[in-house]
């Protein structure tokens, strides 16, 4: 297996660190059974890409055996972003049956997570996450590893993550602060249509208070964070959706 460094924002910043392990913890509750989870968002640039490689590493402090799947194989920033790699293999080329397991999962210097990124772009993604590939992917990585985190394209975009939702125990949202909320909306009805999960919302780029939600707003460089939690659809709200 090769390796890899991973670059992630924050991470030496206190009051991040302990966002995310509040994420963490809620995520844990949700049950044991809710295992492999789907991070997704409305638009682009909302985070969602260093929230799974963040909550991989939270849940890999706790000793759990980690896989961050990058399934973002339109448009992928993980591999320039947040890693020292270049030249990888990842998910496209497993798809494909160019490459193995072996050759497209990559260590990193947390010792129980491991990455796989999106590899080159094909030209039929959606077909490639219906077939029969992916599913043994799962099913290995189900096998394997404690927690499996899948970051997949922006759902008000394309329908890629909903397509993988489908096979997943749970999806989280990842909303910024500029969405509207009838895209935020027209998204979470997407994922709901998918019969996936919806484990909860994490807001990214908090700028003002907000009841209900951790945040810190002063003395990091990286800007604010949030993180909002609530079942089915509740843009921002934390409350359950009603039947």
């Amino acid at each position: 297996m090769e390796m890899t460094k991973l670059k992630l924002p924050g991470a030496k910043d206190f009051f991040t660190q302990e966002a995310y392990k509040v994420l963490r913890t809620n995520i844990q509750f949700c049950g044991a059974d809710v295992r492999v989870i789907t991070i997704t968002s409305c638009n682009e640039n909302e985070g969602k890409t260093t929230v799974s490689l963040q909550l991989g590493r939270s849940l890999a402090e706790l000793g759990k055996n980690v896989l961050v799947i990058d399934a973002d194989m339109r448009k992928s920033v993980m591999v320039g972003r947040n890693t020292t790699a270049r030249e990888t293999k990842g998910l496209s080329e497993y798809l494909t049956g160019m490459d193995g397991l072996s050759d497209t999962i990559y260590g990193t210097q947390f010792p129980t997570l491991n990455v796989m990124f999106a590899g080159k772009y094909p030209p039929n993604p959606v077909e490639l996450l219906n077939g029969n590939y992916f599913s043994q992917l799962l099913k290995f990585a189900r096998e394997n590893y404690d927690y499996v985190i899948i970051d997949t394209p922006p759902l008000g975009r394309v329908i890629d993550a909903a397509v993988i939702a489908t096979s997943c125990d749970g999806t989280l949202l990842v909303i910024g602060n500029t969405v509207r909320r009838n895209l935020a909306r027209e998204t979470v009805n997407q994922l709901q249509k998918s019969g996936c999960r919806i484990l909860g919302v994490v807001r990214n780029n908090i700028r003002k208070k907000s009841a209900g939600y951790y945040r810190y707003s002063k003395g990091s460089r990286y800007g604010n964070y949030g993180y909002g939690y609530g079942y089915g659809y509740g843009y921002g709200s934390g409350h359950k959706k009603k039947e």
